[in-house]
Order: C-alpha cells, then sequence, then structure tokens
C-alpha cells in the first residue's frame, strides 16, 4: 500500500499583523500517496503560489502542519528547510534556471557536486536521468543557450532526477512554452509518473495543464473547493503512446 508523501493538517498562512494582517491560505488538508500526479490549479490571488512554497519547504506555515516523507517540516530553521530541499525535492520552474554556457550534461550534474556525489559518479548519473526525461543523446554536449525552449524545460525536468527526491514540484512549467512543445513537457511528466512512480506535484493557473494530473486540487480564495480524481484522464491513461520529440 502506497504511504502519504505529503500531508497538510490544517495549514494556515497569514501576512502582517493586527489591522493590516491578511490570510492566504484558510486551513488547508490534504494527502498525496507516494506516485500520485497532482495538479493544484487555482487563479492568481488563490493561495496556490504560498501553498507551494510552503509544499517545497520555501517557507512555513503560521499554523497547522505538513509532513513530507514523514518529517514534520512545519516549524524548521532555514538552514533546515535547505536540508530538506536538497534531500527531499526536485523543482522545475516556468523559468528554467539553467547555466547558459554549461553544457546539458554539466547543467544536469551540477545538483550532484552540492550532494557530494564522486565526480567519476555524476556524469553517469546525469546521462540516466536525461534518458528518463526523454532528452536526445545528440544534444547532450550542446549548452543550454542552444537548445529550444522546450528542450530546456526537460533539461530541467532531468536536472529534478538526479538526487532521486522524494518528490518532483513543477511550478508553472508550461508557462514559458507553446501549446504544442508544453503538451510534450507534459507527456513527459505523465511518463516519469507512469513509467517510473514519480510523485508529481504540479501547480498551474491553467485548466489544459491540470488535466493532464490524475488528480485536481483546485484552491480558490486560501481554501480547497475541489479536491477530484481526473476519470476521464485514468481510464485514458494507457490508450494513448508518450510523444517524443526534439521540440
Amino acid at each position: 500500500m502506497e504511504k502519504d508523501i505529503i500531508v497538510c493538517r490544517d495549514i494556515k498562512k497569514a501576512y502582517g499583523s493586527g489591522d493590516t494582517e491578511v490570510t492566504v491560505l484558510k486551513g488547508i488538508t490534504f494527502s498525496i500517496k507516494e506516485g500520485e500526479f497532482v495538479a493544484i490549479m487555482g487563479p492568481s490571488g488563490s493561495g496556490k503560489s504560498t501553498l507551494m512554497h510552503i509544499l517545497g519547504a520555501l517557507d512555513t506555515p503560521t499554523g497547522g502542519e505538513y509532513f513530507l516523507d514523514g518529517k514534520d517540516v512545519s516549524r524548521l530553521s532555514d538552514e533546515e528547510l535547505a536540508d530538506i530541499r536538497r534531500e527531499k525535492i526536485g523543482f522545475v520552474f516556468q523559468a528554467f534556471n539553467l547555466l547558459p554556457r554549461a553544457s546539458v550534461l554539466r547543467n544536469v550534474s551540477l545538483p550532484l557536486v552540492y550532494a557530494n556525489v564522486p565526480k567519476e559518479d555524476r556524469e553517469r548519473i546525469a546521462a540516466k536521468a536525461l534518458t528518463d526525461a526523454a532528452f536526445p543523446e545528440a544534444f547532450w554536449s550542446y549548452h543550454s543557450n542552444q537548445i529550444s525552449g522546450g528542450m530546456m524545460q526537460r533539461v530541467a525536468i532531468a536536472r529534478s532526477l538526479v538526487n532521486n527526491h522524494a518528490l518532483i514540484l513543477a511550478d508553472e512549467p508550461t508557462g514559458n512554452l507553446d501549446s504544442k512543445t508544453g503538451e510534450i513537457v507534459l507527456h513527459t511528466f505523465q511518463s516519469l509518473n507512469m513509467g517510473q512512480g514519480k510523485t508529481i506535484v504540479l501547480i498551474t493557473h491553467e485548466p489544459y495543464v491540470a488535466r493532464h494530473a490524475d488528480r485536481i486540487i483546485h484552491i480558490l480564495d486560501g481554501n480547497i473547493v475541489t479536491d477530484e480524481r481526473n476519470h476521464k484522464k485514468l481510464l485514458a491513461r494507457n490508450e494513448k503512446d508518450i510523444p517524443h520529440d526534439h521540440t
């Protein structure tokens, strides 16, 4: 039986104090099991970005509890949060955050340097991550500023895989991409989820993007308004091939 990788209990987040206090999250409760592909969706101002920062150990709640892979991260110090991010979470952002003059392989292997992985192992691990992210080997030696936006995002996905994190957290990962290229990136996430059982949490304001997940949590005004299984997606997931191209 799959274990809970994320447990949020009555998560609250407020900014300011007294008359100027603004409550952004008003008591968020949900859990995500290992191997799920979940989209957290909401419009601007809904609280989804604040929740993303808490899930990513970039911030702490002002109330409630947050457990990640069994560890309570609700009240950790900044240094402890940094350790959690390095050990437990692979990030994929809207901005690709790649080193423009470094090769694709170098960009992917960089987290392994900070994780003190021996040099002789880094290239092998990075190569596997690129393969898992469906990134063509012919482009591994290219600098990241020599490839397309869709390819850059798949490099970022590969980079999120190298430390074998418990969670991949993707924040608006298709925001800088056209619809065709975004579709390929979303299928890459689906392939990682279906083929390798990766736990993926996708933050988005786009219903079309959210529909690629197997479960959609919809946030509005700091509250969860719906939490539904994407039954149509679950039925269809084995009926179509996962496309790969070099976009």
